[in-house]
């Protein structure tokens, strides 16, 4: 089964190097590496090796193709000390770093063998001879030995360069692949959480509707009966709205008032409620569920603290780029406002989140009322972007 961002073979391949590059990646990036360090080397040995033919015989400078030879002879070692580095890595320090300074001393170390071993399959007559000394006891020949050290010298850097490339690499491709992951996880839990706030209707609410509908059946069995198919239908559009991140005004218009309907058979009476007309529901798409907070906190905390009437009231304005969703409640005299319910805060962040600072909520007592206000972007069609994609932090009340 493949992962979210890399095949089995290439999480083994990671897992394989200590590292988060790929096996592709890996011997791709060692591959072009190393045939710069080729081309570039055997320029300069065909510079050096003309501009020294002018002045002596002396052959210091193999031919091209035996320097070739050379870099291939050499690469399945650049390639081992690379895989073996990855897996050392570099802590601890005490450890991995001798470990991986041996690693670059013996790969140049090996580099002058490999050009004597080049230069025989060559089989040029030219270097056979130079060849046939270096068979000897370098140690014994200084210009063999002077030789030997500088193509030790001169491979220790290529080395170098070579492994912070490849350690570069992976590193920048582990960080990738992890914020590619967190970022994954943010929008799982995000999507998640986001349809746990859309679908949750206060099981403090349902009960009591429910506690509603026995006792109508007692007396009223026909609006129980009526009650129970809007609880039925409440719990239908709850379940629809959901799945989705946006839905049309008039839908979420037609949840809140199925809401509010079955609020007032409990509480007929005491509470009073207006919806906008028909002319003024326009044509375009909200959050699913925004209202629904807003809604309830209205019925909740405006029924709260005395026994007088209430009237919940929900408004719609309009301009050509703004909506304006109006949710107001009669309070009870003198009542002091308190902390801000989770269901305010939850909307504000979603506003913020979805929105990204282009929508608010406005929330406060105006005289004897309690008035919520979302001002959010007129959107004539269903967004293509999912807004699942961000966090929301709090569930609704």
């Amino acid at each position: 089964m493949k992962g979210n961002f890399e095949t089995d073979g290439e999480r083994f391949s990671a897992e394989r190097f200590a590292s988060g590059l790929s096996r592709r990646q890996f011997f791709t990036l060692v591959f072009l590496f190393w045939a710069y360090v080729t081309v570039s080397n055997v320029l300069y040995a065909y510079g050096m090796r003309t501009g020294i033919s002018k002045v002596s015989d002396l052959a210091l400078f193999a031919p091209w193709d035996a320097r070739v030879l050379q870099h291939l002879l050499l690469l399945p070692l650049v390639i081992i000390s690379y895989q073996a580095s990855l897996k050392i890595q570099w802590r601890p320090v005490l450890i991995t770093v001798p470990l991986q300074l041996v690693l670059a001393l013996v790969f140049a170390a090996l580099a002058y063998p490999a050009m004597i071993v080049a230069e025989y399959m060559v089989g040029d007559p030219q270097f056979h001879g130079q060849a046939g000394m270096h068979g000897h006891d370098p140690f014994a020949d200084p210009m063999v030995l002077s030789l030997w050290l500088a193509s030790f010298v001169s491979f220790i850097p290529t080395y170098g360069f070579g492994l912070a490339l490849v350690t570069g690499s992976s590193l920048y491709t582990r960080f990738r692949n992890l914020e590619l992951q967190r970022s994954a996880l943010e929008r799982e839990w995000s999507a998640a959480r986001l349809a746990t706030l859309r679908m949750q209707l206060s099981p403090h609410t349902l009960f009591n509707l429910l506690h509603t509908i026995r006792g109508h059946i007692e007396w009223d069995p026909k609006s129980a009966q009526a009650m129970v198919v809007q609880l039925a239908d409440l719990l239908r559009r709850l379940l629809n709205a959901g799945e989705r991140d946006f839905s049309r005004l008039a839908d979420e218009l037609q949840f809140v008032r199925l809401y509010l309907e079955l609020q007032q058979k409990r509480f007929a009476d005491r509470l009073t409620i207006k919806l906008p007309p028909a002319e003024d529901i326009v044509d375009a798409w909200v959050p699913s569920l925004i209202l629904q907070p807003l809604v309830e906190n209205a019925v909740v905390h405006g029924l709260a603290g005395h026994q007088g009437p209430v009237e919940v009231l929900i408004a719609i304005g309009k301009t050509e780029d703004t909506l304006v969703l109006r949710v107001c409640n009669t309070i009870a005299p003198g009542k002091q406002a308190g902390a801000e319910s989770i269901g305010l805060n939850n909307v504000r962040e979603r506003l913020a989140v979805q929105f990204e600072g282009r929508a608010r909520l406005a929330a406060g007592p105006s005289g004897r009322e309690w008035v919520s206000e979302i001002t959010l972007p007129r959107m004539r069609a269903a967004p293509d972007r999912p807004s699942a994609t961000h966090p929301v932090s709090r569930e609704a009340a």
